[in-house]
């Protein structure tokens, strides 16, 4: 008897590990968009659908939080490597797009250690006011050009994109959950 209670706990034990949800916080259809990328390729919506992505606002000027933000998603990158999963793509997009040139762009990614660039989209090529209201019409997202500096006030977290267009999950980007974002993003990509 102890023997069969034993297997049947084993069983659901791997029953569950192997049937993981995604647990959003979210559900918001990402709005269309088609921009230049760190490489100076037109990169849309459409393009990215088929896989999920992790999103984020960031600007190569920034002084605070977004080296380490940017960082964090080398480690999510890292993790992803590990754990064999290729269906996903990281996109960044520019909060700072007067500035954000892609050669600026280019210059600040090369202070990182990104095991696979072709993974990231690190978009610009749009207005201030056009991201303000982007980031909070298709993440919720808090972005506000600071008139009294050069700095931008931004959210800081990642949000997670299903194959399909919506944002259905937010991460902390600064104590960042990297083994729950590469699961997530494995479940959704499905290798």
């Amino acid at each position: 008897m102890k023997r069969l209670i034993m297997l049947a706990a084993l069983m659901m034990l791997v029953a569950g590990c192997s049937n993981y949800k995604v647990k959003g916080d979210m559900d918001i259809e990402v709005q269309d968009f088609s921009h230049e990328n760190q490489r100076g390729e037109e990169v849309s919506l459409e393009d990215l659908k088929g896989s999920p992505w992790l999103a984020t606002f960031v600007f190569t000027n920034c002084n605070t939080v977004c080296p380490p933000m940017t960082y964090n998603l080398t480690e999510v990158q890292k993790g992803l490597q590990k754990a064999g999963v290729d269906d996903y793509k990281i996109v960044a997009f520019s909060i700072d797009p007067d500035n954000d040139t892609p050669e600026a762009i280019t210059e600040y990614l090369a202070g990182y250690d990104i095991v696979d660039d072709s993974k990231w989209e690190y978009l610009t090529g749009y207005n201030q006011q056009y991201i303000e209201q982007y980031a909070r019409n298709s993440f919720r997202a808090h972005v506000k050009d600071d008139p009294n500096s050069d700095q931008v006030i931004h959210t800081t977290y990642f949000y997670l994109v299903t194959p399909d267009g919506h944002a259905i999950k937010s991460y902390d980007g600064i104590d960042v959950p990297v083994e729950v974002i590469v699961e997530d993003l494995k479940t959704l990509g499905g290798k």
